[in-house]
C-alpha cells in the first residue's frame, strides 16, 4: 500500500510547520521596514490579511471539507503575510478580506489544500484584486519619511509607474530621473509601492536566511534576477534614453519580493535544479516583456502565475533520477 500526498516529496528532518515559520521569520525584516515607512496602515493590512486567511482556512476545513484543521502549520499565515506584502497599505479592509477569501478558498483549498495548489495563492489574490479594483490597488501611499508622518493620506506613483507613463508620453530617462528616488532609497525602502516590496535590502536579508536554513535554494531567485539584469541591460545598452538601467529594474517593483518569496514556493515551482533554472529564466523574461511592452508597469505577478501553469510541463521534461539509477539515467528514460 502506498500513500500518495501532495508535492514536494523531500526526505529530511524538516516539517511543514518548521518550514512555514522559517518563511515567517524571513519576512520580519521587510515587515519592520514597511511598518517604519507606512505606519499603522501596514499593521492594519498585515493583521487583517493574516487573520482572514487563518479564519477562511479554518471555516473551509471544518465545515466544507470536514477534514483535519491545519491552520497551525503556518501555511495560511504565510499566505496572509504575502497577501499583505502585495497590496497598498491604504487598501480598504473589505477588499483585503475578499483577497484572503480568494487566496484560501479559490487558489488553495479548491485544489485540495497545501501541497496541491497549482498557483501561488497570494499572487492569485493580488491579481484578482488588481483586475477587480484597479484604482484602489494602484493608489500608493508615500512613505511617511517623505510626507512627514501622514503616509496613509498622501498617495503617489511608484517609480515603475513614473517611468512607464513618462516613456509612453515621449519623455527620456534623463528627464524622468529628477522625479525618481535615489538608488539608496530603493535599497532601504523610501518609495511608494506595495507594503512588502519597497526595501531590497530587507528582502535580500530574508532570502539569505531562507537559503541558509535550506528553506529555498538559490537557483530560482538567482536565475530570475540574472535574466532580468541581462535582458534589461541589453535594452538599456541599445537605447539608454528610452530604457531604464538594469539596477532600476532589479530594485523597484515587486521583483525582489516575487523572486525570493513567491516564485520559490516549493508547491508551485519545479522539483529539479534544471527545471528551476528554466522556470526562473521564464519568469525573468516575461517580467521584462510585460514591463517594457505590456499595459502594466509591473509584470512579476503575471510572470510567476504564467510559469506556475508551466510547472507540470517543466517537471515532465526535467525528471529526477530514479533512486539507485546510474548517473545520466533519468526517471522515465
Amino acid at each position: 500500500m502506498f500513500t500518495i500526498s501532495g508535492s514536494p516529496h523531500i526526505h529530511g528532518d524538516e516539517s511543514t510547520k518548521k518550514i512555514m515559520y522559517g518563511v515567517v521569520y524571513a519576512m520580519i525584516p521587510a515587515m519592520l521596514v514597511s511598518i517604519y515607512f507606512f505606519g499603522l496602515g501596514a499593521v492594519r493590512v498585515l493583521l487583517i490579511a493574516s487573520i482572514s486567511c487563518l479564519f477562511f482556512e479554518w471555516v473551509i476545513q471544518k465545515y466544507l471539507i470536514k477534514g483535519p484543521v491545519t491552520i497551525f502549520d503556518g501555511s495560511a499565515l504565510v499566505t496572509g503575510m504575502l497577501l499583505a506584502f502585495n497590496v497598498p497599505t491604504n487598501l480598504p479592509s473589505w477588499m483585503i478580506i475578499i483577497g484572503a477569501l480568494v487566496a484560501i478558498g479559490m487558489a488553495k483549498m479548491s485544489f485540495g489544500g497545501l501541497g496541491k495548489n497549482i498557483f501561488n495563492p497570494a499572487l492569485v489574490a493580488r491579481v484578482f484584486l488588481l483586475i477587480s479594483f484597479p484604482v484602489q490597488m494602484t493608489s500608493w501611499p508615500k512613505p511617511r519619511a517623505i510626507t512627514e508622518g501622514i503616509a496613509d493620506v498622501i498617495t503617489g506613483p511608484t517609480p515603475l509607474s513614473v517611468v512607464k507613463e513618462g516613456l509612453d508620453a515621449g519623455k527620456t530617462m534623463s528627464e524622468l530621473q529628477e522625479s525618481l528616488p535615489t538608488y539608496m532609497d530603493y535599497l532601504i525602502g523610501q518609495m511608494g509601492g506595495s507594503m512588502g516590496e519597497i526595501s531590497a535590502i530587507a528582502l535580500i536579508l530574508g532570502g539569505l536566511y531562507m537559503i541558509w536554513k535550506k528553506i529555498i535554494t538559490w537557483e530560482i531567485p538567482v536565475s530570475i534576477l540574472i535574466t532580468v539584469f541581462v535582458f534589461s541591460g541589453v535594452l538599456w545598452f541599445i537605447d539608454p534614453q528610452y530604457n531604464a538601467d538594469p539596477a532600476f529594474h532589479l530594485l523597484t517593483g515587486g521583483l525582489m519580493l516575487g523572486a525570493i518569496y513567491m516564485a520559490t514556493d516549493m508547491v508551485s515551482s519545479p522539483m529539479t535544479r534544471g527545471g528551476q533554472l528554466l522556470y526562473g529564466f521564464g519568469i525573468g523574461l516575461l517580467t521584462i516583456l510585460i514591463r517594457i511592452w505590456g499595459a502594466y508597469p509591473e509584470g512579476v505577478s503575471f510572470a510567476i502565475l504564467l510559469m506556475n501553469a508551466a510547472v507540470p510541463l517543466i517537471n515532465s521534461g526535467f525528471k529526477p533520477r530514479r533512486f539507485g539509477a546510474k548517473p545520466g539515467i533519468e526517471l522515465g528514460s
